[in-house]
């Protein structure tokens, strides 16, 4: 459990390096509130964009990118407005983009799926 938890803090770093250079403002990181937690929360261009970081180290569930499931996309969009409520921000343009990140040998591939889903309840 200790290797995949650390997996998971290498692969959050690893992501938010990776969007950094592709222009994003990162604004917080491991964001929690009592409801749950959302990996990275950054600024792209005029948008607030709520991040879930997937990492896989192998295919045997498949891409990393599919690793978000209905559940998962309900509980982000539970936090994130909870946390547009908690900084005044509810009026502010947001999105939910998904950094996948999968391993292969020595390679990495890393793509980020922008407006990967919409508000879910």
């Amino acid at each position: 459990m200790k290797n995949s938890y650390k997996f998971g803090k290498e692969s959050e770093a690893f992501a938010a390096k990776y969007l950094k250079k592709k222009g994003y403002k990162i604004i917080e990181q491991n964001y929690r509130n009592r409801i749950g937690e959302i990996d990275i929360i950054a600024k792209d261009r005029d948008s607030l964009v709520f991040v879930e970081v997937k990492a896989r180290n192998s295919n045997y569930f498949g891409s990393a990118k599919w690793g978000v499931t209905q559940t998962k996309q309900k509980k982000i969009s539970m936090v994130a407005v909870q946390y547009l409520k908690e900084t005044n921000q509810v009026n502010t343009k947001a999105r939910f983009d998904v950094v996948a990140i999968n391993l292969r040998d020595e390679h990495t591939d890393i793509e980020i799926i922008k407006n990967a889903f919409n508000l879910a309840f």
